[in-house]
This record gives structure tokens, C-alpha cells and sequence, in this order.
């Protein structure tokens, strides 16, 4: 029987399943430990899909309340480019000041009667609370719980080659919006969304070359949390000034960092059990890890209550229930992470709309995205078809094919001479070798005049064939076991490859 549950952390994850606990058993003693103040908080907002806060809020009310009653609601999407403003709907998404949802949160843990120690330094020693029957590591990527537990829970973590820092503005932005300056080092580019009447969250990321030529390297990060990289911040606002109307860049611990996909085999061991970004992560513009770690709340809570006497039985249930859908949305945010490392070279390559549908379809296909949002997908058909004789994609000539879909004939008379054949890796880690394999072809005596590349994941296969056609300036031709019409039209009109083959689903 658990009596007894210590939280450690009051982030919205601990915070939510605290509350959530006690009000199902007035009678199991709850309390949050929380090394901040009740004031303190770090970041600026955060922000949810509409689709995705069901469970959430059938299981509390307070966050639909907080967002209703202090957030802000948008539908649109708005890629910022060139000069241009590419809007998509159909992304229908709200935030909030995350001081806010803490607080709102903070109330109702109270209400239900949950202890809140604040200012006490969080245990990384699960020795320190014997006391308690469950221990629930809600202590962020950071958690050092999970890194006591490291033999057993596994940790694994990926670090992004991106450098990003966190800022606000009281710069007004209309909803999402994602803005792409080329400056005198490079480009940087803007996650910026409103979070309340008066505040927009404002994500900066660019790539380590840029970052250095900029000079934004001397800041030292190993300082303790709290001081922010002011000369990051006065750069930035000169960078981005007309983007957003001379408005002034707002800091809270702001400093740069390259983002950490973490993922633990294990999610427990004995009686302590993670929670939130102590257990997962995921790159923030999927816009996931508050819902993520709110939706690891509901999972627990239940699984408690459905095995009131079994605690082992309750931790293998929730990790059960919660390790698919997460997986589900690492690997989305997998392909949204690896387009903020490159994005500089679609910066450069890309006109605004196809800039805008590259940056959309990096999860999804084309007929989803036409489902949220038609007109901006018949834009970028009329913008190909005004390009090449009014022709749809895959009845595009190219060379001596009629199309842009090679048959299984025409695949066979493309492993001729002057086609270099690539297989893709399986992981990411092992493209830069075949990066180097295509380099070295290329500057061979009789270098190749197409690329085919096969194998690996969509990923890999998407990236190695964009090194060839972005960076070397050779088409490209991703090969599939089965592809069909969305998937063969979202890869030319997004101009991830020039020639597609695959058999139809």
C-alpha cells in the first residue's frame, strides 16, 4: 500500500500528478519537494497542440481553465523569409506564461491538500527519503535520481549539433511564427510565440560556425544558473530589430546550448519511478515536453489507483502505458530537430513557399498538411507547375524520364554509368561517412552526374540526398520498397529529391 509519496520537483509534471493523487485519496500523504522559491521560475512559456490536451483535461480542468481564462489561442502558422510571410492553418495551438501555469498549479495542490516545501534542496539520494513508499523523480533532463540509478535505468542522451538560446520579447508575435535572418556571420532563425497580453517567448537557433564567427562563444555556461549572456542578447535584437519593430529582447537565465534528446531504458527501479523530462525529451519545436510530462501524471496516477496494493504491478503499467506515445513523439521530434540543424542551407536554397512547405512537411505529408490547410498546399503545387510547363510533380519530365516516379524499368537503366549508387545509414551518426564517400566521387576523373540513394530511414535517406542536390549541386533519387503518391509528392515539391522509386502501398 503506498502511503507516502515524495515528489522531487515542482515542475508541471510533479505538480499535476501531486495534485492529481491526493484528490483521488484524501488519504495518501503527498508532498513536493521544490529547490526554488515559489516565485522563481526559469524559461518564459510554454505551448500545447489542441489535439493533443483530451487526457489532460479529462482528467483536471486547471490547465484548459489557465489557458482559457490567461493564455493565448492561434491557429496559424507564419514562416517569415526573404521579405516574405508564408502562412498554414489548421495548427490549432495555445500558450502561457509558464510562471503562470505554476502558480495556477501551485494553487491547486494546495487545495487539495499537497505539501509544498520550497526552497529545499532537492535528494538525489533515494536514501534520503526512506520514509516515503514512492519516490517520483520529476526533477528535469537533469535529474539526479536518475543518474543515481544510472546502472539500472540506462540513461541515454543525444546531444543536437544546433546551438539555441531561450529569450522573451515584449515584441507581440500574431501565433507561431518562425523568422530566418541571414546576417553578417550567418543565419539565425526565431521559434516566437505570444504567452500572454504582453510577452512572446522568443527561441533563437543557429549553427556552431555561425555562433563562433558571431562571437556569442565567450559567455561561460558553467556558471550556476541565474546570470543571462547580455551580449548574445544586444546582438540578437540588432539581428532581429525590423522583425520585430525595435522591441527589446526580456531574460531569464538565457545562455546558449546545444538540446539533449534523453531516453532511459527503464523508467524505475524499487520504489523510485521518473517522470517528465527526468525520463524523455524532445526538441521544443514539437511543442511537446510539458504535455509529454503532464500526460506522465495521468499515467501514474492511474496506474497507482488501479494497483493500490501493488506497487511494482503500478510502475510496470504506467511505464506500459506511456512509453508509445512518447516514442511516437521522439521520433517526430527526431526529423523537426535535424531541420533546425540544417536550416541554413534551405535558407539559401529555397524560395519562401517551398522554404514554408520543407519546414512543414518535415513530419507529415503533403495531404495532411492540405488537410489543415488547402490553399497553402495548392500554393505550392501552382508555384511547381508554374515552374516546369504546368506540369503536377510526378508527370514532370526530367531528363530522359517522362516523370519524376521512376518505374522498375527505368530504376534498372539507372544503375548505369554515371549514377552513383548510396546506401544510407541507420543512424545519423554514420552519415558523415557517407558524406565523405559522395565527396570523394565527386571529385573523381569521371564524376557522377545523379545520385541514388537507398536504404537507412526516411531521415537519412532525405539528408544524404540533399547533401547531393543543396551542397554539391547533383540530383538526387530516394529509393523506397513502397511509396506512395503523398509520400513521392511531399519529397519533390519540399525538394528533398528530384526522382522518386518505389512501389505503390
Amino acid at each position: 500500500m503506498v502511503n507516502r509519496i515524495a515528489c522531487v520537483g515542482g515542475g508541471p509534471g510533479g505538480l499535476f500528478f501531486a495534485a492529481l493523487v491526493k484528490q483521488a485519496d484524501p488519504s495518501v500523504e503527498v508532498t513536493v519537494f521544490e529547490r526554488n522559491r515559489a516565485q522563481d521560475t526559469f524559461g518564459f512559456g510554454v505551448v500545447f497542440s489542441d489535439a493533443t490536451l483530451a487526457a489532460i483535461h479529462a482528467a483536471d480542468p486547471v490547465l484548459r481553465t489557465a489557458l482559457a481564462d490567461h493564455g493565448r489561442h492561434w491557429d496559424d502558422i507564419e514562416v517569415r523569409l526573404k521579405g516574405q510571410r508564408i502562412r498554414c492553418g489548421g495548427n490549432g495551438m495555445a500558450a502561457i506564461t509558464r510562471k503562470t501555469l505554476l502558480q495556477l498549479l501551485h494553487q491547486r495542490a494546495e487545495e487539495v491538500g499537497v505539501e509544498l516545501r520550497f526552497s529545499h534542496e532537492i535528494p538525489a539520494d533515494p536514501a534520503e527519503l526512506a520514509d516515503y513508499d514512492l519516490i517520483v523523480a520529476a526533477d528535469g533532463a537533469n535529474s539526479g535520481l536518475r543518474d543515481r540509478l544510472a546502472d539500472v535505468l540506462v540513461p541515454e542522451v543525444e546531444v543536437a549539433t544546433a546551438k539555441f538560446i531561450w529569450f522573451g520579447t515584449d515584441y507581440l508575435f500574431n501565433g507561431l511564427t518562425f523568422v530566418h535572418e541571414h546576417g553578417p556571420h550567418g543565419t539565425f532563425a526565431v521559434h516566437g510565440y505570444p504567452i500572454s497580453d504582453s510577452v512572446s517567448t522568443f527561441i533563437v537557433e543557429t549553427n556552431e560556425e555561425s555562433w563562433r564567427r558571431a562571437g556569442l562563444d565567450e559567455f561561460d555556461t558553467a556558471q550556476p544558473p541565474g546570470p543571462s549572456d547580455e551580449k548574445s542578447k544586444a546582438y540578437l535584437e540588432k539581428l532581429f530589430a525590423e522583425q520585430i519593430d525595435g522591441h527589446e529582447l526580456l531574460v531569464n537565465n538565457s545562455r546558449w546550448g546545444n538540446f539533449r534528446t534523453r531516453r532511459t531504458q527503464r523508467w524505475h527501479s524499487g520504489n523510485v519511478v521518473l517522470l517528465g523530462d527526468a525520463a524523455h525529451t524532445a526538441h521544443f519545436s514539437v511543442g511537446s515536453g510539458t504535455k509529454m510530462a503532464l500526460e506522465d501524471a495521468v499515467a501514474l496516477a492511474g496506474s497507482l489507483l488501479a494497483h493500490r496494493d501493488d506497487l511494482p504491478s503500478a510502475l510496470e503499467a504506467y511505464e506500459a502505458a506511456r512509453r508509445p506515445s512518447v516514442d511516437k513523439i521522439q521520433g517526430s521530434a527526431r526529423p523537426s530537430l535535424s531541420w533546425w540543424e540544417h536550416f541554413g542551407r534551405y535558407h539559401d536554397a529555397f524560395e519562401p513557399t517551398q522554404f514554408a512547405f520543407h519546414f512543414m512537411s518535415r513530419s507529415i505529408g503533403k495531404e495532411r498538411i492540405g488537410r489543415r490547410d488547402p490553399e497553402f498546399v495548392d500554393q505550392v503545387v501552382r508555384d511547381w507547375r508554374a515552374a516546369h510547363d504546368g506540369r503536377d510533380p510526378l508527370d514532370t519530365p526530367f531528363r530522359e524520364f517522362s516523370g519524376r516516379r521512376l518505374t522498375a524499368q527505368e530504376l534498372t537503366a539507372f544503375r548505369s554509368e554515371g549514377c552513383l549508387w548510396l546506401t544510407a545509414p541507420e543512424v545519423e551518426s554514420r552519415l558523415p561517412q557517407i558524406y565523405d564517400e559522395l565527396a570523394d566521387a565527386l571529385s573523381g576523373d569521371t564524376p557522377p552526374d545523379l545520385v541514388a540513394v537507398q536504404g537507412g530511414t526516411p531521415l537519412t535517406r532525405s539528408l544524404l540526398a540533399e547533401q547531393a542536390r543543396l551542397v554539391h549541386g547533383i540530383p538526387a533519387l530516394i529509393v523506397e520498397d513502397t511509396m506512395d503518391d503523398d509520400r513521392a509528392e511531399t519529397l519533390l515539391l519540399s525538394g528533398r529529391a528530384d526522382l522518386v522509386a518505389g512501389e505503390q502501398a
